[in-house]
């Protein structure tokens, strides 16, 4: 699933995973859309299961590019959140609301760059699955 076309809400983080784990859909589902779609040897001629594997390939990649794309936006948007935050914060050291903004803000920095560390888990996975199903009906191509 792509990123939805309004943009993504990186202000709060429940929304930021939220949507994170609905763009995960395909690689929650991946064993059962093998399953269904990639034939077992006895059905075997019944389905093309090349381009149903290349399908589902390119499903794949375009999924993991755009969530690649959304988490890396969330963490640049922050990132600059928090640059401006700690500039207000040296010329203000004695406010406290602009402390805990601050605070508030580097650890939803941390919380999003941990869903890096998840994306690859959740990518690694999905390939492992498409790879032991599709190797002998599909070859990638090699620059990808």
């Amino acid at each position: 699933m792509a990123a939805p076309s309004g943009g993504v809400n990186c202000e709060e983080f429940a929304e930021f995973q939220e949507l994170l784990k609905v763009m995960r859909t395909i690689d929650d589902r991946i064993v059962h859309e093998l399953n269904t779609t990639v034939p077992t040897a006895s059905f075997a001629g019944k389905i093309d299961a090349s381009q149903t594997c290349k399908q589902l390939y390119e499903s794949l990649k375009e999924a993991h590019a755009s969530r690649d794309r959304v988490i890396k936006n969330c963490i640049a948007q922050t990132s600059s959140v928090v640059k401006h935050l700690r500039e207000e914060r040296e010329k203000n050291l004695d406010d406290l609301t602009l402390l805990k903004q601050l605070r508030k803000e580097q650890t939803k920095l941390k919380w999003m760059q941990s869903e890096l560390n998840v994306e690859e888990v959740v990518n690694d996975r999905s390939w492992k699955v498409f790879n032991e199903r599709c190797r002998i009906h599909f070859k990638p191509p090699k620059n990808e």
